[in-house]
């Protein structure tokens, strides 16, 4: 499956890959890649690169909302062949060395077959690589507090409970927010599409992954651009309520 890339601002980049989406933030051929999709996904990362006008080498960083399969497949490629740096939040660094890992088991997917999609998305993430590791040798925590000295000047805002440290990262010069799987727009095991959360099965802490949509209503933001989903238009403030009552409702 190839990727596709939409421009969804200057300089900025949603690829959707094979069911998940890596953000591209470009300063001349400089770059900040903002998650790496599946390990499966390779390819079409390295091809998104140079259809922008980058390429690996001139990625300054690898930035990871959370250390989930899907999002960190090529991270630790690109550090070994080509120096880049990976940053996350200081709690999400031991889940990327593989210290321990807080994912949907097999055991809880195979219990929540009978949901639709549920089964198809389990094959194709088997076949992406979703199940092999690829923990990051070396990853480094970022400072939290201001913008981050990158292509993009990407802020991190910590939203914690689908993971320990996942992070969202706020774009204030478009009013964006590439908000990782915090809020998404759609997966193929959801029967909802626009704004709202994963299902509950892929979620370490559920309830604080709905309290975490209260650090992403404040940001002056009208573009969302999830780890899933198509990028959405509209205040932040409309989105995070939606997430939140489909949560609570389910």
């Amino acid at each position: 499956m190839r990727a596709v890339i939409r421009q969804v601002a200057d300089g900025t980049y949603l690829v959707h890959g094979s069911n998940t989406n890596w953000i591209i933030l470009t300063d001349g051929g400089d770059a900040t890649l903002i998650d790496t999709g599946y390990p499966g996904d390779r390819a079409s990362l390295l091809e998104s690169l140079t259809k922008v006008g980058s390429s690996p080498e001139r990625v300054a960083a690898v930035l990871l909302t959370h250390a989930h399969n899907d999002h960190l497949g090529s991270a630790e490629y690109l550090r070994t062949a080509h120096g880049t740096p990976v940053l996350m939040h200081e709690a999400e660094v031991p889940h990327a060395r593989r210290d321990f890992l807080h994912q949907v088991s097999v055991g809880t997917v195979l219990r929540n077959g009978w949901r639709p999609g549920v089964l198809p998305w389990a094959v194709h993430t088997l076949r992406a690589g979703g199940t092999d590791q690829h923990p990051v040798a070396e990853p480094r925590p970022f400072s939290v507090g201001g913008a981050l000295d990158l292509p993009g000047q990407p802020v991190p805002v910590p939203t914690p409970g689908h993971t320990e440290g996942h992070c969202a990262y706020h774009l204030p010069h478009i009013g964006a927010i590439a908000s990782g799987d915090a809020l998404v727009t759609g997966h193929p095991t959801s029967r909802f599409t626009g704004p709202q959360l994963l299902p509950d099965m892929f979620h370490h802490e559920q309830a604080r992954a709905v309290a975490s949509l209260n650090f992403l209503t404040p940001l002056d933001a009208d573009l969302l651009l999830p780890g899933h989903g198509p990028a959405h238009r509209g205040p932040v403030t409309q989105a995070t309520e939606q997430a939140r009552t489909r949560a609570l409702a389910s």
